[in-house]
């Protein structure tokens, strides 16, 4: 295993990767022979991330079969960082790269495949795994527990809860988050994540004001360790990402897991890996009217719960193990 993802805080990419090496620990402790950022043989390669001196590796006749994970394309970037157009056409190019110097990819969403396939990457060598959380990071806690855990965090334990997760971006629909709060001041709202790249992040100025100075009903607690984001979510009557552009965001997983109803605006990509799981919303209009509906109606937020119950049990932990042992040993399999 390959990878950086660990060392920028509050990012989905690290957080797929801390659950897919527990995974494996877990469950093949003893059949998985798990090397992690050390160069040297091995039957397969995964590079979670496409570091420099990880694409140099690629070349080593020791590194076996490469697989990639594709977690971004170019197409995903934007609304994500602030780079100068020649330095992102120069990144965006090094992508593609990397993925063409894997003999297999792994996609999280299958609309990436005809995507990777008109950069020129042959559709046989890419494979669609979904992400998962584990049951044992990521549970509901009881409503007594709940409000202890409001109070804890400043919240007040009566007024109903929107919780929001990822980084502090202009892709992941922070502008709306925002606007939803000052229209809605009955409504309390936590964004929970920070800026993993700094100034770099595309809108810092203009969300960085408001971080730092938000309506009475916003709260920012900043990038929280992973170990303690199960608390957050059980703070939430309902879950919201209003993401512009997403692959399988692991947020939504984790709410999921929570058993904490979810609203998403409705992104095509979503339509394949989570209908029938949450509530869609095309527009900020749309999701502050159903934000009210939910608020009024604890019935409709009631089925809107076991839609994600139902999702929590079907991205269980213990049949993607399964399909993850299946696809390393058939990747091994083909590079000998």
């Amino acid at each position: 295993m390959y990878s950086s993802a660990a060392k920028v805080d509050g990012q989905g990419v690290g957080s797929a990767y801390s659950e897919l090496i527990d995974l494996l620990e877990k469950h093949y402790p003893t059949e998985i022979n798990l090397i992690v950022n050390r160069f040297g043989s091995a039957d397969v390669s995964h590079y979670h991330t496409i570091d420099p001196q990880f694409y140099l590796s690629t070349f080593s006749p020791k590194s076996g079969r490469k697989v990639g994970y594709v977690h971004f394309l170019p197409e995903t970037m934007k609304g994500s960082l602030q780079m100068p157009a020649l330095a992102a056409k120069v990144f965006n190019s090094y992508m593609i790269s990397f993925y063409k110097r894997m003999d297999a990819l792994v996609v999280v969403n299958p609309s990436f495949i005809p995507k990777l396939v008109a950069y020129g990457i042959a559709k046989n060598k890419i494979t669609y795994i979904p992400n998962f959380v584990s049951k044992k990071e990521f549970y509901p806690l009881k409503q007594e527990q709940k409000n202890k855990l409001r109070a804890k965090h400043g919240l007040d334990p009566h007024k109903f809860t929107v919780i929001g997760v990822g980084q502090v971006q202009a892709r992941k629909g922070l502008f709306d988050f925002i606007k939803l709060a000052q229209q809605l001041p009955d409504v309390q709202f936590v964004w929970v994540g920070g800026f993993s790249f700094g100034k770099m992040t595309d809108g810092y100025n203009e969300l960085k004001k408001v971080v730092d100075d938000p309506p009475a009903n916003l709260f920012f607690p900043g990038i929280v360790a992973r170990q303690e984001m199960n608390e957050y979510y059980n703070l939430a009557d309902l879950f919201l990402l209003p993401s512009y552009n997403e692959l399988f965001p692991m947020s939504v997983l984790e709410a999921f897991s929570c058993e904490v109803p979810v609203l998403l605006r409705d992104l095509e990509l979503y339509h394949s890996i989570l209908t029938g799981y949450y509530e869609p919303a095309v527009d900020v209009v749309q999701m502050k009217a159903k934000i009210e509906h939910f608020k009024a109606d604890r019935q409709a937020l009631g089925e809107l719960k076991d839609k994600a119950v139902r999702a929590s049990a079907y991205y269980n932990e213990d049949h993607m193990a399964e399909v993850w042992r299946e696809y390393y040993t058939g990747q091994a399999k083909l590079g000998r």
